[in-house]
């Protein structure tokens, strides 16, 4: 029995994952929605095939700016660790 109620169990964590993923969806759509409203994108006559271009391309624009910033970070990270004058460089030198 306590094999059924472990798959019943997970079956409602399941349902709960659904429920949930489709509030973030609608969150998301309805934040889109007010962007393109504010900015004007809403009442032009503008065809889907160019609203998923223009999409796509600010997609490409975020992923390329997050892809750098990690890079920096990552950079930046490494150059304190191996390079740095901080108190770990000191403390090496005077040992």
């Amino acid at each position: 029995m306590a094999g059924k109620n472990s798959i019943l169990d997970i079956d409602m964590q399941i349902e709960k994952l659904h429920e949930r993923r489709k509030e973030l969806l609608v969150k998301s759509a309805e934040r889109f929605a007010r962007a393109a409203t504010k900015s004007g994108l809403a009442e032009m006559d503008i065809a889907d095939t160019e609203i998923d271009q223009i999409i796509s391309e600010i997609t490409t624009r975020f992923r390329e700016r997050k892809k750098r910033n990690i890079g920096d970070a990552s950079a930046a990270s490494h150059r304190k660790t191996n390079g740095g004058t901080g108190a770990s460089t000191e403390a090496a030198r005077v040992s």
